[in-house]
């Protein structure tokens, strides 16, 4: 599975607290891709894994 389809996955709450956590800056308007593509994949692929 690729970044973009476990970024549709995943929600936006769950995303921003992943990058917080690792003190991730975001920027002005970050869209579920661009958090994704930030944030650890192994991560990304937990918090999927989950849903």
């Amino acid at each position: 599975m690729d970044v973009e389809e476990m970024a549709k996955k995943a929600s936006m709450k769950e995303l921003k607290e992943i990058a917080k956590k690792h003190d991730i800056k975001l920027g002005r308007c970050p869209t579920k891709l661009k958090i994704a593509q930030l944030i650890p994949k192994e991560e990304l692929e937990e918090l999927v894994s989950k849903k």
